[in-house]
């Protein structure tokens, strides 16, 4: 029998089983490849000092960052992607390379960085699940580690001030979705009929850029008229996730 796997992560709200886009990619990357996940929500009796997640466990093993855990649940023979063909898997690689440069940092910035969006749902959903005192500095230094891989996406040097940024960062976003959308057409998933590790990466970025409630909503908005990538979403969420639904 396979030792048992635990995901720690960040929980969910608005519909969708997490909030949190690193996260949603591995939980939905397990549903399309089977791997029998146990679930670990943090929540406010956490012991963390850092909002390091997701993190798988094994009884031996300890493995950080989606792409890692992802190759790791490959190796454990869950594989959602051994019916794609050898361009279908450097497509993947593309594509992913894409999501992390172009759509990543916008998703960052609308959830960390607008200030409005940060105050009013970002800080006050991850500071309720947090014990006191991380409460006060976690959600901080997550905003200011998000700033950070923004700008090292962006490959700018620190001293730019990220209002250089903003706008371009935004538009790299907006033409992300845009071609998504296109490649996505009318298909249920991005290589057919069957989902696999590009569809839990655009899932992840997507579906809380899709579904959370902010004040600001640039980038959402634009997704919002992508009727496909929408659909695409509610279609995981219902077919895969419906029943590990919370409301937050």
């Amino acid at each position: 029998m396979a030792a048992p796997l635990e995901l720690r992560c960040w929980g969910g709200g608005w519909g969708l089983p997490s909030v949190h886009s690193e996260s949603l990619v591995v939980m939905a990357y397990a549903k399309f490849s089977g791997a029998p996940l146990k679930v670990n929500v943090i929540d406010n009796t956490w012991r963390g000092s850092r909002g390091d997640v997701p993190v798988l466990t094994t009884e031996d093993s300890i493995v950080s960052q989606p792409a890692k855990i992802l190759n790791f649940l490959r190796k454990q023979k869950y594989n959602a992607d051994y019916e794609l063909s050898a361009k279908q898997g450097a497509d993947t690689l593309a594509y992913i390379a894409l999501l992390e440069e172009k759509l990543l940092p916008a998703v960052l910035h609308t959830f960390w960085v607008e200030s409005d969006n940060y105050f009013t749902v970002t800080k006050p959903w991850f500071a309720s699940r947090m014990p006191f005192p991380l409460s006060l500095i976690l959600p901080g230094r997550m905003s200011k580690g998000a700033l950070n891989r923004i700008l090292l996406t962006r490959g700018e040097p620190p001293l730019y001030h990220l209002r250089d940024v903003e706008a371009q960062i935004y538009r790299d976003a907006k033409e992300c979705l845009n071609l998504l959308s296109n490649r996505l057409g009318t298909s249920q998933f991005f290589f057919g009929d069957t989902p696999s590790t590009l569809d839990a990466y655009v899932f992840g970025f997507l579906a809380p850029l899709y579904k959370v409630r902010f004040p600001k909503v640039q980038l959402q908005e634009h997704l919002k008229q992508l009727s496909n990538l929408c659909r695409f979403c509610d279609d995981i969420l219902n077919s895969y996730f419906r029943l590990s639904l919370g409301d937050g």
